[in-house]
């Protein structure tokens, strides 16, 4: 009895042999008596459906032919690839959009080349800029710059999926997967946070969720609400680890007629009211390390209005911290009971708060013999894209391009379908693509005009490797 023997997949660099039932490296292809299969589905989008889809069969002999919807796209999600792009994309479909010919171009992408930013809504002290993100032990990224009221992380990317050790790379790899699909990954910041990511869901930062991101600085806060407090209080202080603002000395008080309060700040003074440097960074109020408001202040003066009976309000920037105090015949503040009065202005600071989320965006450059897969020559398709000729898409979610050389884009992980990204044991991320042009244009650039088919064609004589169709509606409206 003879021993059925391996067949070697081509489908990524890797090169698996593959023993008949059994899947390569990535659980993406598998040998089914003898050859090569897709194991997931091809994902089609249609704006028409009703939420949930429907289950099409793909390249299968009991296809009945019935027509799809005619908003029906094909995305890259579950085509295959044909990397390295020695030959035509896995499908090139020909359609009729609003009375014109067009193509488009889809593939699985295999990306070394890319990485994600991680957006997160906090004021709390996540770590130093530049400071390396870890996941289980290994260096992943590092954090960027702090963007009002939200902190920025860079994860992946070429040196750490390929340029350190293997387990760096696998590590890089199996984090930058669960992210672009949706999943939880913990993190920890060197001299910074332990941190929980994930798409579209609030931060968890040190074991605790964040509710809200801060409805802006200290000195904004000031502006917004002044007027709110004209007349209720004497003194307010919001606490910003960035910019902390002071009411009687701010324009925006200073407009409404505040009086002063000789009030002192233990901080930086930049322009009237607004303090920088008032604490370090930390999990306290506003985004700093303090716990307890009344560190910031100094001495308070009373040749510059300072007086027994003068009423002060602190709070922080989100609204989740406050305390009321009167100054005593010393001047010192003394804690006191908030005033109902002052209340509503306190919640409608935390009212103007949007809620906290991650945001996760992919990265990735779309060049070397994958434009080749497109069309045979392949920087007409960059200068196509550069130039909005050609639409790129990713699972049907719109792309940003980056200007400049090259096909860099960016998508938002929470707009394509569930289970959209893949990898490959190099390691490699895999992403779906799509190029939409006009058919006149696709002919111009050099396109494989023998390799275009129609949809129903697809569906009758499926591709490079055979698999099936799966129809959702689609998420992000088409334009």
């Amino acid at each position: 009895m003879t021993t059925p023997e391996k067949i070697r997949c081509d489908a990524c660099p890797v090169m698996c042999y593959i023993a008949p039932g059994q899947t390569g490296a990535c659980d993406r292809y598998a040998n089914d008596a003898g050859r090569i299969i897709r194991t997931d589905p091809v994902v089609l989008l249609s704006k028409t459906l009703t939420e949930g889809g429907r289950i099409v069969p793909f390249a299968a002999r009991d296809w009945n032919g019935d027509p799809f919807p005619t908003d029906t796209i094909v995305t890259g999600i579950g085509a295959g690839t044909t990397y390295p792009d020695y030959k035509p994309a896995p499908f090139i479909i020909a359609s009729e959009v609003e009375g014109a010919d067009m193509v488009t171009v889809v593939t699985e992408a295999i990306f070394s080349y890319c990485g994600v930013k991680v957006k997160i809504d906090t004021d709390r002290f996540l770590g130093p800029e530049g400071a390396t993100v870890r996941a289980q032990g290994e260096a992943i990224g590092h954090v960027t710059t702090a963007e009002y009221g939200s902190q920025m992380l860079s994860l992946g990317g070429v040196h750490h999926l390929t340029g350190g050790e293997k387990a760096e790379g696998r590590v890089t790899c199996a984090a930058l997967l669960a992210l672009c699909n949706g999943e939880a990954v913990e993190l920890t910041i060197d001299q910074g946070s332990h941190v929980t990511v994930q798409a579209g869901r609030a931060p968890i930062v040190d074991g605790r969720v964040e509710n809200r991101m801060r409805v802006g600085c200290g000195s904004a806060t000031i502006g917004m609400f002044a007027d709110q407090w004209q007349g209720l209080v004497d003194e307010v202080v919001v606490v910003d680890d960035h910019i902390t603002g002071v009411v009687s000395e701010h324009q925006a008080g200073k407009v409404l007629g505040w009086p002063d309060t000789g009030i002192k700040i233990l901080g930086r003074r930049s322009t009237p009211g607004r303090y920088f440097r008032v604490s370090e960074p930390g999990l306290g109020w506003g985004g700093t390390s303090i716990n307890d408001p009344l560190e910031i202040l100094g001495p308070w003066n009373a040749k510059k209005g300072a007086r027994a009976g003068l009423r002060l309000l602190m709070v922080s920037t989100t609204g989740e911290e406050f305390a009321y105090y009167i100054l005593d015949e010393t001047l010192t503040p003394q804690p006191k009971e908030i005033p109902d009065a002052l209340m509503p202005s306190v919640k409608l600071i935390d009212e103007n708060c949007e809620p906290s989320l991650c945001t996760v965006l992919f990265m990735g450059g779309a060049g070397g013999s994958l434009r080749a897969g497109v069309t045979q020559n392949p920087v007409r398709l960059t200068r196509s894209v550069q130039a909005r000729q050609t639409r790129l898409t990713s699972g049907g979610a719109e792309c940003y391009v980056w200007p400049g050389g090259g096909i860099t884009f960016m998508v938002d992980v929470t707009l394509l379908p569930a289970g959209a990204f893949g990898y490959v044991p190099t390691p490699a991320l895999v992403a779906p693509l799509e190029f939409t042009l006009p058919r006149a244009e696709y002919l111009a650039l050099g396109g494989h005009a023998g390799a275009i088919k129609t949809l129903p064609d697809m569906l009758r004589d499926g591709g490079e490797y055979p698999t099936a169709a799966r129809l959702i509606p689609q998420k992000a409206p088409l334009k």
